[in-house]
């Protein structure tokens, strides 16, 4: 299979082009766009004049998806140490975190002092809505070019319930730790509004409903939420991780001081989730190409990663046992 030769993306990449160097078409737009350095401090006082406004007006300052994985527990650590915000943490689990990763959730909200809520969504729609998501085409390229179907799924009910909670509450950010290969740059850092809220929260309903019918409605917002109200509770979306420095050895260095402790029962790609591994052999076996293939490229074009860690990172597969096992937990058998 042919593969770019500077960063890590094959030909099997929806899209992809190469030139007479063997250079993919991402690569070669990307040496001719502005580099994410100069580009990321924008964004980062962008960032810092938001907090300005919102620090301090409400009980919370920002409303953080928190998985227990290595990226998301440093962007709490950021938050809460250079940013000095409150913060309210968000678990969603969707009966695959690992129980190490449950664990470091535990210990690294305790040794920061935030406050956090765990969501465990019923059981049985969760593993309906991943099933489903193996065999019925819901999303669109764009979507599955960054992430698995399975894994598009298990997000989509996380944004919605942040989103829907921090309107509620009147929280004025939501923050992800997305790595700079799963946010894009130029998304980074954007103010939501009703309309774009309501196309949004319609988009979702009608995958969930083709997936799994009103099962997880409960997840989304109402009419309600899009009356106008005395003061505009519309959040910010932040993606900090997009824009700031990103060495994952820094940053297991810093969340380590935590308590946090690497998992050793989530596979090569996920330091959380039992399911991703999974995920990631189906979304190859239906696409042709891993659906952490972009977020590497991403890393390895601006210097996070090596290349060659790259490709090894993408050529790592699962064993059969694992595949197995995991299979029946989704067809709802017990271990």
């Amino acid at each position: 299979m042919k593969i770019c030769s500077r960063c890590v993306l094959p030909e099997t990449f929806p899209g992809i082009t190469f030139d007479s160097e063997g250079r993919c078409s991402y690569c070669v737009r990307y040496e001719r766009s502005e580099k994410r350095e100069s580009a990321g401090r924008r964004f980062d006082e962008r960032f810092i004049e938001i907090l300005d406004q919102v620090r301090g007006k409400r009980p919370y300052d920002a409303l953080v998806a928190y998985s227990g994985g290595k990226d998301s527990t440093y962007t709490l650590k950021l938050l809460k140490e250079r940013y000095k915000l409150e913060l309210l943490a968000v678990t969603v689990d969707q009966g695959f975190v690992s129980s190490a990763a449950l664990e470091n959730i535990k210990t690294v909200t305790e040794r920061l002092d935030i406050d956090h809520y765990m969501v465990r969504p019923g059981s049985a729609a969760l593993r309906a809505l991943f099933r489903n998501s193996m065999t019925i085409d819901v999303y669109p390229v764009k979507a599955l070019e960054r992430a698995s179907a399975i894994c598009n799924s298990c997000m989509n009910v996380v944004k919605s319930l942040l989103i829907k909670m921090a309107v509620e509450m009147r929280i004025p950010t939501v923050v992800y730790g997305w790595s700079p290969g799963q946010a894009p740059l130029r998304s980074s850092v954007f103010k939501t509004n009703a309309p774009m809220l309501k196309k949004m929260n319609e988009t979702t309903a009608a995958w969930f409903n083709t997936l799994v019918g009103d099962r997880l409605s409960g997840f989304l917002l109402e009419d309600r939420h899009f009356a106008a109200p005395e003061k505009d509770p519309y959040p910010f979306i932040i993606h900090p991780l997009a824009f700031l420095e990103y060495d994952e050895r820094h940053i297991l260095d810093e969340i380590r001081t935590l308590g946090w402790n690497v998992p050793e029962d989530t596979g090569s790609h996920s330091s959380n989730c039992l399911l991703n591994d999974f995920a990631i052999a189906e979304h190859l076996e239906r696409f042709g190409f891993h659906p952490y293939a972009f977020e590497i490229a991403g890393l390895v074009r601006e210097g996070c990663m090596a290349r060659e860690e790259g490709l090894e990172r993408l050529s790592a597969r699962p064993g059969a046992a694992y595949l197995a096992r995991v299979r029946s937990l989704l067809e709802g058998e017990t271990e």
